[in-house]
């Protein structure tokens, strides 16, 4: 029997927040957590600037793709993790997640502005997502948003 947790991170589409949670958990929680992303719908690709945001703190998420949360049919995970609003208010409940939390973050693909304060968005974000995943692999609990 083993004591790896198994951990979604969803979102809307699967190119950036949820893409972050599973390349930072596959890193940090490595051999206590294993790491997957979904989205309710499904992007084309994982973006460009979640893929450099990443890569800035020394992890690829270039060979991640999008895929929906029907992708994993009926598997089972320890815990479900929604990083955005619409997945939360689409996916209220998951019936193959033993534990869910939420966390509330914006979506950094909607960032305006110059190409720079657009990385910087995502790397605010990046760094969120970051402290969150960190606090989960240090303590076994996950930050939640809601109440």
């Amino acid at each position: 029997m083993t004591d790896t947790k198994s951990v979604l991170f969803l979102c809307t589409g699967n190119s950036c927040r949820s893409q972050m949670g599973e390349g930072f958990l596959r890193e940090l929680g490595s051999g206590k957590y294993e790491a997957f992303s979904a989205g309710t719908e499904i992007a084309e690709r994982v973006h460009p600037l979640a893929v450099k945001a990443m890569a800035e703190k020394g992890i690829d998420i270039s060979s991640q793709r999008p895929k929906t949360i029907e992708a994993f049919g009926e598997r089972e995970f320890d815990l479900l993790v929604t990083v955005c609003d619409g997945a939360n208010e689409a996916c209220p409940m998951y019936l193959g997640a033993r534990d869910r939390v939420h966390w509330s973050l914006e979506d950094p693909a909607e960032a305006e502005g110059s190409e720079e304060e657009r990385v910087a968005f995502f790397r605010a974000i990046r760094d969120e997502i970051e402290r969150r995943v960190r606090g989960l692999v240090t303590t076994g609990v996950p930050e939640n948003d809601e109440a």
